[in-house]
């Protein structure tokens, strides 16, 4: 991959395939990718459907590398380095924050604009600074870690721990689980449950 470049076109086995490029796709992609409701495989299969323009005439011996270049281009175009770091950000989770830094670096709202490719989407992100996402960052390595947090960072995360700590996300046979105890225990099961 030519990261001079804004690729739209994989070559996967000699053969071009249009991709999903824009930003908006490929967080859906993510989001899907890390979805804990289906197996790895399943998951993945999606991911390459979404991404890939005519995946359903790819040849199944191309998934291989229709992954590796997938997962090459989530990275911006650097191959992946193995084990991934200890999680810190949430793409779900952290919209807003993310998207409030982007459009700063930006200088517009980039959910506005009708396309927008995701490299240049990482490009902003990655140029992103001092701001809440910068701070809740900070705390969750920080907490990660075991370290101690300064006065105004503990502060901070008192009045925005939701904010900070990453929310539990339920399949649906949880929540129907979880709804099933609550009834037994309450008589009527409508306590919210995300």
């Amino acid at each position: 991959m030519n990261r001079w470049t804004l690729p739209e076109k994989a070559k996967i086995n000699g053969r071009l395939y249009a991709i999903h490029a824009d930003f908006r796709d490929v967080l859906d992609i993510l989001t899907r990718l890390n979805k804990e409701e289906a197996d790895a495989q399943t998951r993945l299969y999606v991911a390459l459907a979404l991404f890939y323009e005519g995946f359903e005439a790819m040849p199944e011996r191309d998934y291989q590398e229709a992954a590796v270049w997938l997962m090459t281009f989530l990275n911006g175009g650097e191959e992946d380095k193995g084990k991934p770091g200890p999680k810190l950000l949430d793409w779900e989770q952290d919209a807003g924050l993310i998207v409030s830094g982007v459009n700063k670096v930006a200088g517009r709202e980039v959910r506005a604009m009708p396309f927008c490719h995701w490299w240049t989407f990482l490009g902003w992100f990655s140029a992103v600074g001092e701001g809440s996402l910068a701070t809740v960052i900070g705390i969750r390595d920080k907490r990660r870690r075991g370290k101690k947090l300064l006065d105004w960072e503990q502060e901070y995360y008192r009045e925005h721990r939701e904010q900070v700590d990453f929310q539990k996300h339920y399949t649906d046979e949880e929540v129907e689980e979880r709804k099933r105890l609550l009834a037994l225990l309450d008589g009527d099961g409508s306590e919210t449950i995300r």
